[in-house]
C-alpha cells in the first residue's frame, strides 16, 4: 500500500492490486460489509465530533432537520419527477430520464432519513439536479464499461428491443393504441349516455 505524507491511500499495491493498482475489486460480501459495518461506524464517530463540537441538542437538531428537509425535497423532486415521466409517456417517448431521476430520489430520500453526515450529504447530492445529473453520467458510464468488459449482463425478456430502422412499425403501434383509446373513450361515453 503505497500513502503519501498524511497516510492518504494513493494505489494498493497488495496481493490483491487490479490492473489500475488503485484500488482492489471488490466482491459482494465485501461490498456489504462496507456498507452495513464501515458507513454506519463512520456516521456513529462523526455524529459523536460533532457532537462534541456543537453539542447534543444541536446535533439532534441537526439530525432531524436534515430528515424533515430531505423529507419535504424528496416529495417535491419525486412530484417534478413523476410529472416529467407522464409527460414523455404522453408523448410517446421512453421515460430513461425520468425513470433514473425516480430511483435517485428515491434512494436520495432514503439516505437523508438515515441519520447521519455522509448518508446527508449523499443524500441531498442525489435530490439535487445538479449533482444527481453528474452522479448518474458517472453511474452510466460505469454501467456501459461494465456491459463492455463483460462483467454486467443484460438478458431482455418480452417484446423485441426496437432500433431506429423499426421507427415506422413503432409509430403505426402507436397510431393503433391511440385508435383504441379513442374507441374504447368513445364506448365508454355512448354507455353513460345511454344509462
Amino acid at each position: 500500500m503505497l500513502t503519501d505524507c498524511k497516510g492518504s491511500l494513493l494505489a494498493w499495491t497488495g496481493p490483491f492490486q487490479n490492473e489500475g493498482g488503485y484500488f482492489p475489486k471488490m466482491n459482494i460480501l465485501a461490498r456489504l460489509a462496507l456498507l452495513f459495518v464501515v458507513v454506519p461506524l463512520l456516521e456513529l464517530a462523526l455524529l459523536i465530533r460533532v457532537g462534541q463540537i456543537v453539542g447534543f441538542w444541536p446535533t439532534i437538531g441537526l439530525v432531524i432537520f436534515t430528515g424533515m428537509a430531505g423529507a419535504w425535497l424528496a416529495r417535491l423532486e419525486g412530484l417534478r419527477t413523476l410529472f416529467k415521466l407522464r409527460d414523455d409517456l404522453a408523448h410517446g417517448r421512453l421515460p430513461g430520464q425520468a425513470i433514473m431521476d425516480g430511483v435517485a430520489v428515491l434512494l436520495g430520500g432514503a439516505l437523508l432519513l438515515t441519520p447521519g453526515i455522509v448518508t446527508d450529504i449523499l443524500g441531498f447530492s442525489l435530490l439535487l439536479p445538479q449533482t444527481r445529473r453528474s452522479i448518474q453520467r458517472r453511474v452510466r458510464e460505469g454501467l456501459k464499461a461494465g456491459v463492455r468488459d463483460g462483467s454486467i449482463h443484460m438478458t431482455v425478456m418480452g417484446e423485441v428491443v426496437r432500433t431506429k430502422s423499426d421507427n415506422t412499425r413503432a409509430e403505426a403501434h402507436f397510431a393503433e393504441v391511440e385508435r383504441y383509446r379513442e374507441a374504447v373513450y368513445r364506448d365508454e361515453n355512448d354507455q353513460e349516455r345511454s344509462s
